[in-house]
């Protein structure tokens, strides 16, 4: 009698819905059950959502799917008519282990050389172009005990770097505990974790403590990824985003006058009312910020929005001018890459056992692939090629 089908989770969006995505695949059991991990910060995802949805059907039109993430949260009708949906899970109820049958953890837990621990979800700011608060309700922290004991369990299981995501991660408090106290704590009482990687940051929010580890603090990695969105003040003041374009300009330099950081950026093309001359600003922004890492999106008007409200730019110049940017993002990291040729750089090797990430999140490629023994382990690489994506390099040495 054959096997039954393997439980699935698919997952769209965030860093945050990929950490998510693993503790449900912990408590899903053994059923015929595909959990669909939706995203609905723009109206792209939510479509690939859907489809996402649709071709889960028709691989496997028996089993039970379940809609969960932002963009079925905030559109629940919907996506609960999709077929083959069987119920539509919220965010608040899709890490309950009574949500899936109150049977947690009868699936083993995957092991990742690199993994992502949510450490912090919603948002209390209100910017005007986004529908995530809708979907993820207020900001609220998980205490950094229960954090360094995940990251602690998931470091005895063999992840060599751990990634802490959330909505808006700076926001993050337990207490008196801020994010700076968190990274701290877990640097302390972890001292097996080799690595630690922040996800996206707001730069208004970088205080003296977060700013010291980052710059000073070998085991956090020297990436960060920023919500940067606009490089011009007016369309800033009308996203409501708390900083100025100086603002991001200054701290990016005082980052990089103490540690070589990669940076990374979201960056938004078309906003309601966005001149040539706003655009401008942002696109020279990805140099004046050294932005090599780009998360580039053509504005996206979000249902019950302040800017879908505002006056549009026309989709395909809003599309032509995300383009520019991607363009523009492109050859800054190409220069990048094609600059670290020669170095040697320590890498988590990551499956199949021929690639794994640089310290700055450079993308490398091994010319031979290693035996699966060797996965999770920390090497030193020495890098022989550049392309327009990823490093490739020759192992040289095993650093543990």
């Amino acid at each position: 009698m054959p096997a039954p089908p393997a439980p699935e989770v698919i997952t769209l969006g965030c860093r945050l819905n990929l950490a998510e995505s693993e503790t449900i695949r912990g408590l899903i059991g053994q059923r015929d059950t595909i959990v669909v991990n939706t995203c609905g910060v723009t109206n792209e995802a939510v479509k690939q959502s859907r489809a996402a949805i649709r071709r889960a059907h028709r691989a496997r039109p028996e089993a039970e799917i379940v809609a969960t993430g932002c963009a079925a949260e905030i559109d629940r009708v919907g996506f609960g008519a999709l077929p083959g949906v069987a119920r539509v899970v919220g965010n608040a109820a899709k890490l309950l282990p009574a949500t899936w049958g109150g049977f947690p953890n009868r699936l083993p837990p995957r092991r990742h050389a690199r993994a992502f621990v949510g450490v912090q979800n919603g948002c209390d700011h209100a910017c005007t172009f986004c529908a995530i608060p809708a979907g993820r309700g207020p900001s609220r922290s998980d205490p950094a005990a229960q954090v360094v004991a995940r990251i602690a369990a998931l470091v005895e299981e063999g992840a060599r770097e751990v990634v802490l995501s959330g909505v808006d991660l700076t926001s993050y408090a337990d207490g008196d505990t801020t994010l700076g106290g968190l990274v701290e704590q877990i640097l302390r009482d972890v001292p097996a974790l080799p690595r630690l990687r922040l996800s996206s940051l707001d730069t208004i929010e970088i205080d003296e403590r977060l700013f010291a580890l980052i710059t000073e603090e070998p085991r956090v990695m020297p990436h960060l990824h920023l919500s940067l969105q606009a490089g011009d003040d007016l369309t800033l003041k009308r996203m409501r985003r708390r900083h100025l374009r100086a603002d991001a300009v200054r701290m990016v330099e005082q980052l990089k006058a103490k540690r070589d950081i990669a940076i990374g950026a979201d960056l938004i093309a078309g906003f309601p009312t966005e001149s040539d001359a706003m655009f401008a600003n942002t696109l020279a922004l990805i140099d004046d910020c050294d932005i090599v890492h780009a998360h580039v999106f053509p504005y996206s008007p979000r249902a019950g929005t302040p800017a879908a409200r505002m006056p549009q730019v026309a989709g395909d110049v809003a599309r032509a001018r995300a383009a520019r940017l991607r363009e523009r993002a492109a050859m800054r990291r190409r220069a990048w890459l094609n600059g670290m040729i020669g170095s040697e750089q320590p890498i988590v090797l990551e499956k199949p056992g021929d690639r794994g990430h640089a310290p700055g999140f450079a993308d490398v490629r091994l010319a031979e692939t290693q035996p699966a023994s060797a996965i999770g382990r920390i090497f030193s690489v020495r890098v022989a090629q550049a392309t327009d994506s990823h490093l490739i390099g020759h192992l040289i040495g095993t650093i543990e």
